[in-house]
């Protein structure tokens, strides 16, 4: 039986929202309380009497940026993208739907306190208000934003839905009856994504001001985030990383404090074995031995198509877990989950207004960050990690990294650890933290957590490449830093994994079993670039290029060697029996490197492009336009500036859609001091200046200073305004 019941065609209709005369009388005045000014890099330095001024003048500036983002941001999460994609989009709206109530959004709204109904009213009106006074932009659909869209996503990270590993894949053949469900052997080996973030945290005590420094490295999409600066008269002076169309400081600092997040794997969602029957037509569940009902719900999703809309309705079934979004190894899967928390939206809001250590402890305590690490330094010399934060109590006995038995009350959440249970550490005496999406059991090298200590699924996340990076570089005993020093550190050049993969090609290659002399003859030249190589990556390197693209080949084969981690797993296969993959992998890497670019032997920096082009939300790259070299590679080689790039139809090169970020170096003192670098540039129109004028700077790694007091500001202020003006 297919869990869809019905469809039929919609015809397309627009209606344009009108805003009422008292609407707009009243936006109008808010926005004489406002004054955004422009700087040099196009950055929006927003000024309001209240909080919630300014998070309308963010909005509206959000808007004038990159409108396009910011609605798309949220036609995702209201689960509505098949209305502007299409049919292909069906089950990511679907999986929305089933985790992400909309009622509930709305309620939480309405019993909002006031002070966060006018930070969500502001939000509202600072993008309707951009709408009216721009009528030459057209949304792509939605005409009116509410001021409850913010608490369907409560979470800014890009990661900000959690399905305990329960893909769209298996979502789409569970409600459309396929024939050859997805096993658990099918998802058991995944490749690790090629994106993370880094945070590091200097004490004091290692610094050469004497002040705390913290160092901001997200790894996301490019463009997912835009470099803003958001100032109250009630407090509020909070500057970095807005992802677009939310009205909080993500990833930054205030003038007191600073906090940077990496994406966790503490266990923040749980999917559930359910036994299901059908008794009279009617479903049923097993728990605790006795059957309940399952709750069923029609859910209704508009796609696009050439002839109007259609609309799917969806037999959606739950058990009081949460919904059932699959079926494995013939067992039904739902899903626990803290997907929506308007506490976490409360959370990232307080967070930006947090003036000491004892402050940003207590939002850490609301325990509403669900799927996040964070990193912390602040003007009292302190220095902090705290892996995960919405942290559920569960049955240690139980594997909590796959399917649970869900006929059982044994395996239920059994409250929620407070922070003094979590993994954290606060202040070590080495001086130094680290998180590069890694184990928190090398977050300070020797000085770092015991793994004894915790249950598994509190940090059940493996080491990486970049994290034994990060080790390696901070371990050497610098006692000076200086905020170039640190940028100097985050952008290390090594590609550590190939320490493990090129010797062991190497040893191949020399070995007595490698007998074919022709091919011998053939890779010589080859395997001497490698023999030479320091596994440090830069523009002219022939040697990265050369590793790059073999390693790539090889992931799979790394993906389903035993391993617990990413490290474990490539080093059981580069001590493992592959001499004759390795060798075969090579050769077929040099004759694709000859037939795509005419000969093996070409530069990194040749082939391997940063360009921004259009304002599409897709990537569209042009070998015959101009780009930058960039030196940097991904971070799943364990580079720390971290740059993905691959070849698209049509194009020869290799172009960067994402790694490195915003990326900011912050030291607190006195005064707050900070360097920062956009990916590419402020705005998404290519006619405006801020483009692309940090594109040149980004694929070198050259910082821009940063703007935080008023003075400075208005000495670099190209343009002053009111919102609509």
């Amino acid at each position: 039986m297919k869990k869809f019941l019905l469809f039929f065609i919609v015809p397309f209709q627009f209606f344009a929202q009108d805003f009422t005369q008292n609407e707009i009388k009243k936006w109008q005045e808010q926005a004489a309380n406002i004054t955004i000014v422009r700087d040099n890099w196009g950055i929006p330095h927003v000024y309001g009497k209240t909080d919630a001024d300014a998070v309308f003048g963010l909005m509206y500036a959000q808007c004038e940026d990159d409108f396009n983002r910011v609605e798309m941001n949220y036609i995702d999460k209201l689960g509505r993208l098949a209305e502007v994609k299409g049919e292909a989009s069906l089950y990511d709206d679907l999986l929305i739907r089933l985790v992400i109530n909309e009622d509930d959004a709305k309620t939480d709204y309405k019993k909002a306190p006031q002070w966060l109904k006018k930070i969500l009213n502001a939000y509202a009106d600072g993008i309707n208000f951009y709408l009216f006074k721009n009528p030459q932009v057209k949304p792509l659909l939605l005409k009116r934003f509410e001021p409850w869209y913010p608490l369907l996503w409560t979470d800014g990270s890009i990661g900000a839905i959690s399905t305990a590993g329960i893909s769209v894949t298996e979502l789409k053949n569970f409600f459309e009856d396929t024939p050859n469900p997805i096993t658990l052997s099918d998802i058991t080996y995944k490749e690790e994504k090629p994106v993370g973030s880094n945070g590091f945290a200097f004490s004091p005590k290692i610094t050469a001001s004497g002040n705390a420094i913290l160092y901001i490295n997200p790894h996301v999409t490019f463009y997912f985030r835009p470099e803003v600066h958001m100032i109250s008269e009630e407090g509020l002076n909070a500057y970095g990383a807005v992802t677009w169309g939310q009205p909080f400081v993500y990833q930054g600092f205030n003038e007191k404090c600073g906090w940077m997040h990496t994406s966790s794997q503490s266990d923040i969602s749980d999917a559930y074995i359910e036994k299901l029957s059908v008794l009279n037509n009617k479903w049923f569940y097993e728990y605790d031995g006795k059957l309940r009902p399952v709750t069923k719900k029609k859910i209704q999703i508009k796609y696009k198509t050439k002839d109007g809309l259609k609309l799917k309705i969806f037999d959606a079934m739950f058990t009081h877990h949460g919904p059932i979004l699959a079926k494995r190894d013939g067992s039904y899967l739902s899903l626990k989950h803290n997907n929506r928390d308007t506490n976490g939206f409360i959370q990232s809001w307080l967070r930006t207004k947090a003036t000491s250590f004892d402050d940003f402890k207590k939002t850490m305590d609301m325990g509403a960050n669900p799927s996040n690490n964070t990193v912390y330094a602040d003007a009292e010399g302190n220095i902090a990690y705290w892996h995960g934060n919405f942290l559920p109590k569960r049955d240690p006995a139980f594997d909590w990294n796959n399917p649970v038995d869900g006929s059982t009350s044994t395996t239920e959440w059994k409250g929620f650890h407070s922070v003094a249970e979590s993994v954290h550490l606060y202040n070590p005496p080495n001086g130094w933290l680290q998180n590069c999406n890694s184990t928190p059991f090398t977050v300070a090298g020797t000085f770092s957590p015991k793994i004894e200590n915790y249950p598994n699924y509190l940090a059940p996340d493996g080491e990486n490449y970049r994290g034994l990076n990060a080790v390696r570089i901070l371990s050497r005993g610098e006692q000076n830093y200086t905020l170039d020093k640190v940028i100097a550190d985050g952008y290390d050049l090594k590609l550590t994994a190939f320490e493990d993969l090129i010797p062991s090609l190497i040893k191949a290659f020399e070995s007595d079993q490698f007998k074919d002399q022709n091919l011998k003859d053939k890779l010589a030249a080859p395997i001497s670039v490698l023999i030479n190589w320091n596994f440090y990556t830069n523009e002219k390197s022939v040697a990265t290029t050369i590793s790059i693209e073999w390693a790539q080949r090889l992931q799979p084969f790394i993906n389903k060697t035993d391993g617990s981690d990413v490290v474990e797993k490539t080093r059981n296969f580069a001590n493992g029996d592959n001499f004759n993959l390795m060798l075969k992998t090579l050769n077929e890497t040099i004759d694709y490197l000859v037939h795509r670019y005419g000969k093996w032997d070409i530069a990194w920096g040749e082939i391997n492009r940063f360009q921004r082009i259009t304002s599409d939300i897709d990537n569209n790259f042009d070998d015959d336009k101009p780009s930058y070299p960039v030196a940097f590679a991904s971070s799943a080689w364990g580079m720390l500036p971290s740059y993905n790039s691959r070849s698209y139809d049509g194009t020869l090169k290799r172009y960067g859609v994402s790694g490195n970020s915003f990326v900011a170096a912050v030291e607190f003192g006195k005064k707050v001091v900070a360097k920062s670098l956009l990916a590419g540039g402020q705005n998404s129109n290519p006619s405006s200046p801020h483009f692309f004028d940090q594109g040149e700077m980004y694929s070198k790694g050259q910082f821009k200073d940063v703007l935080f007091y008023k003075k400075d500001v208005l000495k670099n202020a190209v343009k002053i305004y009111h919102p609509g003006n």
